[in-house]
């Protein structure tokens, strides 16, 4: 008998293809995430920006050109602006101003329970405060701006110089109607430059940052009038007893 032989044909092994890989699905909270870390970036890096690029314009300037109103803005260094104006800005707006952090917590508690017996609304509000309000936020109050304005305030106090605060905000600052920055009253109501303001002229400036539209330092009302005297001997008292030694003043060179 002859052999035969048995020819097993094998099958060919199937071949499996790799899957793709699935990318993992971005969940809600990674995305909230990010969001929330851009949120708190973008305050951080207007701030810083800020501090070494000039101010370009406020909202509140925005609203005045919407009213009609003929917005003039002059900036300048803070060399350029009177000590007489930075001191009496401080005596008239925050004596504190060298040494707080942004917040002057006894004029804060003074100002809750004034307002709580039903007296005229009075704020408490420091030049940091009110820096951080006219530059990055609007004019109307509301809750959620005091909380923004306190977000701000604690940024510029830890990002910028007391020098950078005084001349931002001076620098933004309404000195009338449409009037913003030292050196845009000087020359609106004085016909001179910032530089150049008296002590009284300084003091009367000062005397209607609360309510420029209203007030004249020209022509000022009794209470403006006093409250400006008071300022006079207020900013002297500051320069002689050092309560504005945190801003750097640039002595006048004698002339030859």
């Amino acid at each position: 008998m002859g052999s035969t032989t048995l020819n097993l044909a094998t099958s060919p092994t199937p071949q499996v293809r790799p899957q793709p890989k699935q990318k993992p699905r971005k969940s809600f909270w990674g995305r909230l995430g990010k969001i929330m870390l851009f949120l708190a970036l973008v305050p951080i890096v207007w701030t810083l920006i800020y501090r070494f690029v000039p101010i370009p314009g406020t909202i509140l300037m925005v609203e005045r050109a919407f009213q009609g109103k003929d917005v003039r803005r002059n900036p300048v260094p803070l060399s350029q602006i009177s000590p007489n104006l930075i001191y009496s800005v401080i005596a008239s707006e925050d004596a504190k101003f060298c040494s707080h952090d942004g917040f002057d917590w006894v004029a804060i508690q003074s100002a809750v329970k004034s307002n709580q017996r039903g007296r005229k609304l009075r704020g408490g509000s420091t030049i940091s405060q009110q820096t951080a309000k006219n530059v990055f936020l609007w004019p109307e109050r509301s809750w959620l701006r005091k909380g923004m304005e306190a977000g701000f305030t604690v940024l510029i106090e830890t990002l910028w110089p007391k020098q950078r605060i005084m001349e931002a905000y001076l620098n933004v600052a309404e000195f009338g109607p449409g009037i913003f920055g030292a050196e845009a009253g000087a020359l609106y109501h004085f016909g001179k430059h910032a530089k150049d303001l008296t002590p009284m002229q300084a003091a009367r400036l000062a005397a209607i940052l609360p309510l420029p539209a209203k007030w004249s330092p020209t022509k000022p009302s009794r209470r403006v009038a006093r409250k400006a005297n008071g300022i006079v001997k207020g900013a002297r008292i500051v320069r002689e007893s050092g309560l504005g030694s945190c801003i750097k003043i640039q002595k006048k060179k004698k002339k030859a």
